[in-house]
Parts: structure tokens; C-alpha cells; sequence
């Protein structure tokens, strides 16, 4: 199933997983450049990047299975497998974000704006009783028994 197959299915959790691919970009980067920050800034920027992270774990299914990870980690990323849950994770992120905005505007806003749409999808999905699906392309169903 290609991307546009994928998004013409209209199903709200493959939204959502595309926009956390999304943020990954953006919360690596942004994290990044606030890091050189000299106000508490430097925090949420250091928070940003740790999200960044951890979005690559919940969003990206094969590297569960490629990187060498404890059974700790992996039994915390489990946990993800529901839209709700996805949903939980991506808002509070995006909350953490937003009130990055109360030490001073920056660009984090984009941050907090995508993780909040991304954390909307998934609402989305659960609301309408839509099951998580995995886009293919980043290694849902079916990747893994082809790598095996």
C-alpha cells in the first residue's frame, strides 16, 4: 500500500503517525537550537529533543526491532499501541511545549502546535472507533515479516 493509499483510506491514526514523523524533524531540530539558549529556554529545548526521541520509538515500529533496547524500554513503548495512549503522550508533549511559551514566545510554538495536531489525530481515531493502523511505509504490518 502506497502513502496516498495509505491517506486516502482516511483512517485518523495513519494522520497521526505521519504528523509524529513530523515532529520528529521538528522537535530535533528546535530542541537542538535552543539548547544554546541562556534562559529556561535551555530546559525546554533539552525537553523538546527528548521528545523528539521518544516519538521515534512510538512512531517508528522497526527500530523496536532493530536497535538493541532493554526490556524496560521496550515494555514502556508498548504501552503506546492504542490511539488513546498515543493521544495521551502526544498532547502532554505538546502541553509541555506550550508552556514553554510562559518564559517567552519562541519558535517551540511550532513544536507545541504540531504535537497537539498530531495528539488531535489520534483523539480522532479513538473518538470514532477507528483501530491504530501502521503506515507500512515506516514498518507497520507486514514490514517486519518481509526484513525476516
Amino acid at each position: 500500500m502506497s502513502i496516498t493509499e495509505e491517506f486516502a483510506t482516511r483512517n485518523f491514526s495513519i494522520y497521526g503517525q505521519w504528523t509524529g514523523v513530523l515532529c520528529i524533524f521538528l522537535c530535533f531540530a528546535l530542541g537542538i537550537s535552543h539548547l544554546f539558549h541562556v534562559s529556561i529556554m535551555i530546559l525546554f529545548g533539552a525537553l523538546c529533543l527528548a521528545s523528539s526521541f521518544v516519538i521515534i520509538f512510538v512512531e517508528i515500529p522497526l527500530l523496536m526491532k532493530i536497535c538493541p533496547t532493554s526490556s524496560r524500554f521496550d515494555d514502556f513503548m508498548r504501552q503506546f499501541s492504542t490511539n488513546y495512549m498515543r493521544a495521551a503522550i502526544y498532547l502532554s508533549m505538546g502541553l509541555v511545549q506550550w508552556l514553554s511559551l510562559i518564559g517567552e514566545p519562541s519558535s517551540l510554538l511550532a513544536a507545541a502546535i504540531l504535537l497537539t495536531l498530531a495528539g488531535t489525530f489520534y483523539t480522532l481515531a479513538g473518538v470514532k472507533g477507528q483501530g491504530f493502523v501502521g503506515s507500512k511505509t515506516l514498518g507497520g504490518q507486514g514490514v517486519a515479516q518481509m526484513i525476516i
